[in-house]
């Protein structure tokens, strides 16, 4: 809902309206165990019998980050309605948005491989997801991202950080509430700590984001930062999910 005190903006607000899917991650409990399949932060991935398990540049297995099914995802416009996609990074060096793999699978009923021995506790231990979570979706709209280059509103001739100064305590909570996006999601706009990276190269301009994973309870990218998967629109609708990039940032 778009507040009072903003309902002269309406007509250029509603412009901005996006369709998100958003994310809950819970800590799996002691003892409870997901499906290979399933969707979920860290665990056990999908991966086909046959086919070479992800591996760093020195032969590190890497870890995988996020799984998601997306046959347990609302519809959401351009993205897939089945198969899995997959963030793998290096176990140590994460940081660095150089060694990471982004798989997508057609399908999630195929023989898959049970036999994960070789990933041991150690390769987690630095990890910025601490543990296995599940997760749910649901959708929700967005009416502009405060963070997000695409979002230029003009508020009487001010941008959004001056004209917030202007308000009220009370108000300037509300505006944060619908534009300050935040949290785990997939489609929408984008949530940084710095930039966008998209605003300082032409060629990412027609960039959406495909998956953010927000600082949880249980999960820390450096200081309080972000995570996020970014994906050139046309590549999005065809499935070339080879071509999606892994950046994040921090406070």
């Amino acid at each position: 809902m778009i507040p009072e005190f903003l309902e002269k903006f309406k007509t250029q607000i509603e412009k901005y309206k996006l369709e998100t899917v958003r994310i809950s991650a819970q800590p799996i409990k002691n003892g409870q165990t997901l499906k290979i399949n399933q969707s979920k932060f860290l665990g056990l991935p999908y991966i086909l019998k046959g086919n070479s398990y992800p591996s760093c540049s020195d032969g590190t297995p890497m870890i995988m980050l996020a799984q998601i099914n997306f046959t347990e995802v609302p519809e959401l416009e351009n993205y897939p309605e089945s198969g899995i996609l997959q963030l793998f990074v290096h176990p140590t060096n994460w940081h660095d948005m150089n060694n990471y793999q982004i798989i997508f699978h057609e399908t999630d009923n195929q023989e898959h491989q049970t036999d994960f021995s070789f990933l041991t506790d150690k390769l987690y231990e630095e990890s910025p997801i601490y543990c296995e979570h599940s997760l749910t979706f649901n959708t929700e709209t967005e009416y502009g991202g405060r963070e997000d280059f695409r979002f230029q509103m003009d508020f009487d001739g001010l941008d959004y950080f001056n004209f917030q100064e202007t308000l009220p305590k009370d108000q300037q909570e509300q505006m944060d509430d619908l534009f300050y996006i935040i949290g785990h999601k997939i489609g929408g706009y984008a949530y940084f700590t710095q930039s966008d990276p998209r605003d300082y190269d032409e060629k990412l301009k027609h960039d959406v984001l495909l998956l953010q994973i927000d600082t949880d309870e249980e999960i820390m990218f450096g200081d309080s930062g972000v995570a996020n998967i970014f994906i050139n629109i046309n590549d999005l609708k065809n499935k070339h999910f080879d071509k999606a990039y892994f950046t994040w940032d921090c406070c």
